[in-house]
């Protein structure tokens, strides 16, 4: 542990200095633009909007989400709903007892080319976290962020009534999650040392092997490979320490801050502590997430009824804002069609529902039914986005903050926004979200190295020498994710997350009958439990 965390220091020394000389000459503007000419038809692409006139414009991306969310909410008749109290029961430990391994019961399938069942019991090895510590895993790479200053800007160009469709949209993703961690489970590589393998990468060479698919599945799993490293590097690292230094120089007095010039001691700090934790793996990383995850929610959740308690006179007034913002909106670009889409982009940028990065967290579960941590992870986007989003909705609309003014918002700015809501109500409470919002950071900084390993060892291979040398990299940008400006990078970055999407959503709708039969047997298993 020393050793390595010795040789961080040493790599990292000229990239302090890089990042120092980079605020006094600005080169990394230079970079960033450097960057954003040479990738911007990437980005364009993936973020292309289509056009349907009277001020609507649609980010195709959109489609495929909310299109491939209807279809598994029906195709497994309302799992979101009809699925929800189990989730609780499962997550709770009441059906712990079927889940031991006296059977040898298979868990799994066989690896292409081997013979051998990849059983839990079999291979005397039990996964590696539990339900909940799964859960909290996953959280805590969506919960952040996108709910605090996503949801400003959400509600202050498609009004009130955003709240609305971004429920609805969390709603119908619960199924998304649930086919993906299902699948995740499903076709997890365990390694010899326990260590297990999980996520598209896997489902999609796998699953689509067994439908005579294999060449398809492929190709497929190594582009999301791609894309996973690209997203975890930038929207999982960069992106939120970018953020969190900057609300934090903020809050500590903006230029008099003493972080001031020196946010790469803000990067160097953050960079240590990620590094701590993710040396560990999987084990580490959700012995941390379900500590941090439960209490930063319970507190923000906590001031939020605070401050809608506290104007309980408006609460009324505010769902009826919600309610008829959503069918008949006033003022509002693109109408009642435009709300929706405000609505079902924050909710999608929000909870990753269907961009298949939950399913690497959840596969590493402790369970012999895949279908048990499938039912687990539907109530990801429900935490997320019905309740979290929600409650930051209801506050900015009750302290009077959704106006047309704050449409133009960056996340960074809108943080602001959402901070000063709070402050209407609770003077104290912004130095609490700064400090949530860096915790936020940070563990969505190491669920989501998590992530970008795991596809790193799916294309360079899962030796030690491998698994350094990316989580070296990852802390290195963290460093630098505080120092520069991050524009290009970013939207980059956003870019790879939801081009996650595409051969994901492909073996997702492909795979789903298996998903059905893995539902099946369990039920079947919990139905004698009481």
């Amino acid at each position: 542990m020393k050793k390595y965390l010795l040789s961080i220091f040493t790599l990292v020394l000229p990239i302090l200095t890089f990042a120092q000389d980079a605020q006094e000459i600005g080169i990394d503007q230079q970079i960033d633009q450097a960057f954003g000419n040479a990738t911007g038809w990437f980005v364009n692409f993936i973020f292309y909007q289509i056009d349907f006139g009277g001020g609507i414009k649609v980010f195709w991306v959109l489609f495929p989400l909310i299109i491939g969310a209807l279809y598994f909410t029906f195709y497994f008749k309302f799992i979101n709903f009809s699925g929800f109290f189990t989730s609780v029961n499962i997550v709770r430990g009441k059906y712990d007892e079927i889940d031991h391994h006296e059977s040898l019961v298979g868990a799994g399938d066989s690896t292409p080319g081997g013979d051998n069942i990849e059983t839990i019991a079999i291979e005397d090895h039990e996964g590696e976290v539990s339900h909940f510590q799964a859960l909290t895993a996953a959280l805590s790479a969506t919960v952040g962020l996108g709910n605090i200053a996503g949801v400003a800007i959400a509600v202050s160009i498609g009004g009130a009534g955003a709240t609305f469709w971004m429920i609805v949209a969390g709603l119908l993703g619960m199924a998304s999650k649930f086919v993906e961690c299902t699948l995740g489970v499903k076709y997890r590589d365990i390694d010899k040392d326990g260590t297990v393998f999980g996520g598209p990468m896997y489902y999609l060479t796998k699953g689509l092997k067994e439908k005579g698919l294999g060449n398809l599945g492929k190709i497929l799993a190594a582009v999301f490979a791609v894309f996973v490293i690209g997203g975890s590097f930038g929207g999982g690292n960069m992106f939120q320490v970018n953020q969190a230094a900057q609300l934090f120089e903020h809050m500590t007095g903006g230029e008099e801050s003493f972080i001031n010039g020196y946010r790469w001691v803000f990067g160097l700090v953050m960079a240590v502590l990620v590094g701590i934790v993710i040396i560990g793996g999987i084990k580490k990383i959700a012995k941390v997430t379900d500590k941090i995850v439960p209490f930063m929610v319970v507190i923000y959740v906590a001031a939020s009824l605070f401050v809608i308690i506290t104007n309980y006179n408006m609460i009324g007034d505010a769902f009826m804002q919600i309610f008829n913002g959503a069918f008949s909106p006033e003022g509002v670009a693109g109408g009642a069609i435009g709300v929706l889409v405000q609505g079902f982009r924050r909710a999608a940028f929000s909870n990753e529902a269907g961009i298949g990065s939950a399913s690497i967290a959840h596969s590493a579960v402790k369970t012999k039914y895949a279908a048990s941590e499938g039912m687990v992870a539907l109530l990801e986007p429900f935490i997320d986005t019905v309740v979290v989003c929600t409650m930051t909705a209801l506050v900015l609309v009750i302290t009077g903050n959704v106006t047309a003014a704050n449409a133009g918002l960056n996340d960074a700015d809108a943080i602001l926004l959402t901070s000063g809501a709070f402050e209407s109500a609770i003077s104290w409470f912004p130095y609490v979200l700064t400090v949530a919002v860096v915790l936020f950071a940070f563990s969505t900084m190491i669920s989501w190295s998590y992530y970008g390993y795991q596809g790193w060892a799916f294309l360079f291979g899962r030796t030690k020498k491998m698994e350094y040398v990316y989580k070296t990299l990852f802390c290195l940008f963290v460093i630098v994710g505080a120092s520069i400006s991050l524009g290009s990078v970013i939207g980059f970055s956003d870019a790879m997350i939801f081009a996650m999407m595409v051969p994901n959503m492909i073996g997702l709708v492909l795979l789903a009958p298996k998903v059905k039969d893995e539902l099946n047997r369990f039920m079947k298993a919990i139905k004698g439990v009481k």
